[in-house]
């Protein structure tokens, strides 16, 4: 009887995002692959909770068309991105504002252009102010807002400035904007010369809602990165919840590969145990875990501090009238980051006749955060709330990796021959990073196997002699 030396030529521990994304890769190179995940469904962190007919995400971190991965990862051909509407909508003074409309079409010297032409023209009278009373979650009228000249952008001048930096940021390399000098993302703002009007009132509102950060201290090369793909791309959600992208990845790849609630317990260059299945021999091991579970495997590897997150998801059949916008609270007068109607930007994640508003809370999470969050939601969409059903509250305290500068966007993924390690933890904390680290993973390993050879069917040895 002839067995194999090995089970695998490779064996990826985690079905998240990274892991299914080097599985692909690998698999396209011939190369066999065991997936193996102790969860029972795959897509770690990107999870999706279904209740009465709609369909909840755990964390929700936005996508961008413009992330390059997206079109590069083997088997994303067939994901469906939906849009939101261009740009986002700002909250501020109960008036609503959409900014960033134009930033992937405009170009820099279309821009640039329409800021000569505006500082040069005649200024006019502002027209006087309406003021619009928002409701509480009771129907009552909510605590005033505080009051500020001008919009959240400030004057058209200030504007064009932005829409003109958005413009250059989308047509900048990446190498150059990785160049830059590193600072926080906060400090990097204020030097930028923009008004700090448009920084405080679009700028901060939007890199924390892009990076999950409310204070701003991930590193200003990241936000670059972040601020980019916005400018050259639409805000986007996969159809049917962040579940797809995974469940995608994992249909390309060949049946029988992804193995789910199996855990392991310790890897090496050349096998991993398991709980459930004892041991199973490879020729290279690839560790894609979250941060911490993967620092449980490999003993020394460096665990990143954490931004919390907590999901809102609330029902009504009186949806608010923003349409498919992703709106921001310019004021940062209470809990809610940003929020949307998911159901007007992707109809299956709830049921015919229902509208589902998901609201991200960032940092940790408030004391009755349900009541909170319903009144900051009544100023926001000015409308009331009290009868609103919540269908879910979902903190995830150690939802997305912090990178604080300095930070390396290209960790090492190949700690020695045999044994490797991706995630969002070694690029950027963000969908796009972790298929990123998934891919440059699958390439080491491709590297180190002999080009992407399969050597499962070459070596082959005989554990029993014949007859």
């Amino acid at each position: 009887m002839l067995e194999p030396a090995y089970q695998a030529d490779v064996v990826v521990v985690g079905a998240g995002a990274a892991g299914l994304a080097a599985a692909g890769r690998l698999t396209g190179a011939g190369v066999t692959t065991t997936v193996l995940e102790a969860a029972h469904a795959v897509g770690g962190r990107m999870a999706t909770e279904k209740v009465d007919g709609f369909r909840l995400d755990r964390i929700g971190q936005l996508l961008s068309t413009a992330y390059p991965e997206l079109r590069r990862t083997p088997g994303l051909d067939g994901l469906a991105l939906l849009p939101f509407a261009p740009g986002v909508l700002l909250h501020s003074e109960g008036r609503h504002h959409r900014a960033g409309a134009q930033a992937g079409v405009r170009s820099a010297r279309s821009a640039l252009h329409a800021v000569r032409a505006l500082a040069s023209a005649p200024r006019s009278i502002p027209a006087p102010r309406r003021t619009i009373t928002a409701l509480g979650a009771s129907g009552r009228p909510a605590a005033p807002h505080r009051t500020r000249a001008g919009a959240p952008l400030g004057t058209a001048v200030d504007q064009a400035r932005l829409g003109a930096a958005l413009s250059r940021h989308a047509s900048t390399p990446v190498e150059r904007l990785l160049a830059r000098p590193e600072l926080p993302a906060a400090q990097a703002l204020a030097a930028r010369g923009l008004p700090a009007r448009t920084i405080d009132g679009f700028l901060r509102p939007l890199l924390a809602a892009l990076l999950c950060d409310p204070d701003l201290t991930t590193s200003s090369r990241c936000a670059d990165l972040a601020l980019r793909a916005f400018a050259g791309g639409r805000l986007a959600l996969p159809e049917g919840g962040a579940e797809s992208l995974p469940e995608q990845l994992a249909r390309n790849l060949p049946p029988g590969t992804v193995h789910t609630g199996v855990r392991v317990t310790s890897v090496a260059t050349n096998s991993v145990t398991t709980a459930e299945h004892g041991v199973i021999r490879c020729r290279a091991v690839l560790v894609a875990t979250d941060a911490r579970a993967a620092a449980e495997l490999l003993p020394g590897l460096r665990v990143p501090d954490f931004h919390p997150v907590t999901v809102l998801h609330h029902t009504t059949d009186e949806p608010p009238a923003t349409g498919a916008s992703l709106l921001l609270d310019a004021d940062r007068d209470g809990p809610v980051a940003h929020t949307a109607v998911v159901s007007h930007v992707d109809p299956s994640r709830a049921p015919a006749g229902r509208a589902l508003v998901s609201s991200t809370v960032l940092g940790p999470c408030p004391s009755d955060v349900d009541t909170a969050v319903r009144i900051h939601l009544s100023r926001l969409y000015g409308t009331p709330t009290g009868r609103w059903e919540t269908l879910a509250v979902r903190h995830t305290p150690e939802a997305v990796p912090a990178m604080r500068p300095p930070h390396d966007l290209r960790r090492q993924v190949r700690l020695l021959a045999g044994l490797y390690v991706c995630g969002d933890h070694r690029d950027t904390s963000t969908p796009q990073g972790a298929l990123h680290s998934g891919l440059r993973a699958a390439a080491a390993i491709l590297t180190d196997l002999g080009a992407g050879r399969s050597m499962h069917t070459a070596e082959r040895v005989a554990t029993a002699s014949a007859a």
